[in-house]
């Protein structure tokens, strides 16, 4: 007990300086004001920056069912294959993670602007030029774009525990497409889709590069705000800091329940 003690020191130590402390000094400067007196106002202001936390957390959402649907039958069909092409396939799945965040989302500028690719080839038949770039839905489309990886790879990982004899026993026993998929693949990939829905709406909501690049300033998010408050003209951080505290309260309500949402689906295939 004591050598595993030892060995848990370090992290205990990392815990303690990278992540209590730099709490202790949000939360510090969330209930202050510049004097350092104590003071609720910075929450009390929040409010008048609800439409941006709807904004944030509908965007983020949507972003999240979307990468759901489109990585449930990808990852189903990777976890099929053979190992080899296994292999194959995931490092096609990560190839464009290895790019900076910023060029790849500096690409789709390009495509998604009045006069960028898309527009371009649209125009050769006579259609367009559409306004894509600066929309809420580009902004949901670099979300996508960038975070899909993140909840095919969680999926994936819980497909491969299932057994192919589970699925082909549910087929013998007359289930069909439909009940197959929500009496089995759904409830045994439980696991993957709560740590999917997690790792792709926790960066969704709280991202400013993808929204300011691509949805303008008309799309601003609970990001964007948190930066102006510590980087744009204003410089409030104490402001910035309740917002950073609201965001982390609103981050672990969502956890919570994808946890509840796991355990649940869980219990009922035992």
């Amino acid at each position: 007990m004591i050598k595993n003690r030892k060995l848990a020191a370090p992290y205990l130590v990392w815990m303690v300086v990278f992540i209590l402390v730099p709490l202790a000094i949000v939360t510090y400067f969330a209930f202050t004001d510049k004097a350092g007196n104590f003071t609720l106002e910075n929450l009390m202001i929040i409010g008048q920056y609800s439409t941006v936390f709807v904004r944030s957390l509908l965007l983020a959402a949507e972003a999240t069912v979307i990468c759901l649907v489109l990585s449930f039958p990808v990852s189903y069909f990777l976890s099929r294959q053979r190992a080899a092409k296994q292999k194959i396939f995931l490092m096609l799945v990560m190839l464009p993670m290895w790019m900076n965040f910023l060029l790849r989302t500096y690409a789709w500028m390009s495509l998604l602007e009045n006069n960028g690719i898309i527009n371009r080839i649209l125009g050769f038949f006579g259609i367009g030029p559409f306004q894509m770039i600066y929309t809420s839905g580009a902004v949901v489309l670099g979300m996508v774009y960038n975070f899909l990886p993140y909840m095919i790879l969680p999926l994936y990982t819980a497909m491969t525990k299932i057994d192919n004899s589970v699925i082909e026993a549910a087929q013998d026993l007359g289930a069909g497409m439909f009940k197959t998929l929500t009496k089995v693949l759904i409830p045994l990939s439980a696991p993957g889709i709560a740590t999917g829905i997690t790792m792709v709406f926790v960066p969704s909501v709280s991202t400013f590069i993808i929204s300011r690049m691509l949805g303008g300033g008309s799309n601003m998010l609970i990001g964007d705000l948190i930066e102006l408050q510590f980087l744009g003209n204003s410089y409030n951080y104490n402001l910035g800091s309740a917002l950073s505290l609201v965001l982390m309260v609103i981050v672990l309500l969502c956890m919570s329940f994808t946890n509840g949402f796991d355990d649940e689906d869980m219990e009922g295939v035992v």
